[in-house]
């Protein structure tokens, strides 16, 4: 089982050593602009293999992606350097799309042509519309976007510390875009099976008591992060390599991740099985009214990014 990272800068680099760390394959390529800067990450992180699972990691070039089950590629701008720190800016993530479309076009089909088996995760902010940006670089690409996972593995982590329990015994998820029209699902969330609205009832709350600042916490918790280290990175490493794991081992787990959704005419997130060929079925939550305008606007703000872009070029 072979992963491709393809940049090696603070979050490839947290994808390796995640992948690492957890075993996710057997062998990982890193690939960079500056094969230097791939070569002295994998060298680094290779000191630490002999005290882990047997893996070999080994920077090359984009030839040597060839037999990689799935390739992450994290390539691009980040939020810090490409100015999408403020969270008054209603585009947030989005506003690094212009530029790291352009890069995914440069290299999408370069990584396509080397391992046209692969599954393409797209790791780079902003990771929906990014995805639609490599699909139209390599049409015949099976490609995934992180999506919303992470922000799901967030609201369960926050609904944990609220409730003081184990955030794997939390069930929640978000949907829609990795951004700020992100769409938490209230209504299926659980805490050992039990609906979050009748533990709040039951210690004398409302949701709405907790609902605005949860949200906030998690939306930009991205830019919680970057403002006292500079980028965010661990958590969507680990999250990259889970994914990876998924793949390659066919698991058939299901997450909220992004995919094509053919009914909205963009890539996004919504509860899908993940196996082998990627996102090989999209499961339909039941809604809310609310929730279910909020994805439907969360899909609006992604089309119009998507076709900003496309007259950019024009």
């Amino acid at each position: 089982m072979k992963i491709g990272i393809v940049g090696t800068g603070a979050v490839g680099c947290a994808c390796a050593l995640a992948a690492v760390t957890r075993g996710s394959a057997r062998e990982i390529v890193l690939v960079n602009r500056t094969r230097k800067t791939a070569a002295a990450v994998a060298t680094d992180i290779r000191y630490g293999t002999p005290l882990g699972p047997k893996i070999d990691i080994a920077d090359g070039d984009y030839e040597d992606l060839a037999g990689s089950g799935l390739v992450m590629i994290t390539a691009g701008v980040n939020e810090k350097t490409g100015g999408a720190t403020d969270r008054n800016d209603p585009q947030g993530r989005l506003r690094l799309l212009d530029k790291n479309a352009a890069i995914y076009r440069e290299i999408v089909p370069r990584i396509a042509s080397a391992a046209p088996e692969a599954v393409l995760l797209v790791v780079t902010d902003p990771p929906d519309p990014l995805a639609d940006a490599a699909r139209e670089a390599a049409p015949k690409a099976r490609v995934i976007s992180a999506g919303t996972f992470l922000d799901s593995l967030r609201f369960r982590v926050h609904l944990g510390r609220h409730f003081g329990v184990d955030p794997a015994q939390v069930e929640a998820q978000v949907i829609g875009d990795h951004g700020t029209s992100q769409v938490f699902l209230w209504s299926s969330a659980r805490v050992g099976g039990v609906p979050v609205a009748a533990l709040l009832k039951k210690r004398g709350e409302a949701l709405k008591d907790i609902r605005e600042q949860l949200e906030k916490d998690v939306r930009y918790a991205n830019i919680t992060i970057i403002e006292g280290h500079d980028a965010s990175q661990y958590g969507i490493g680990i999250v990259a390599a889970r994914i990876a794991e998924m793949v390659l081992r066919d698991e058939r787990a299901v997450i909220p991740i992004g995919s094509l959704q053919k009914e909205f005419g963009v890539t996004l997130s919504l509860p899908s099985v993940v196996g082998r060929d990627g996102v090989v079925a999209v499961l339909q939550p039941e809604l809310s009214d609310e929730e279910r305008e909020g994805l439907h606007k969360s899909a609006a703000s992604l089309k119009v990014a998507l076709d900003h872009v496309k007259e950019g070029r024009s």
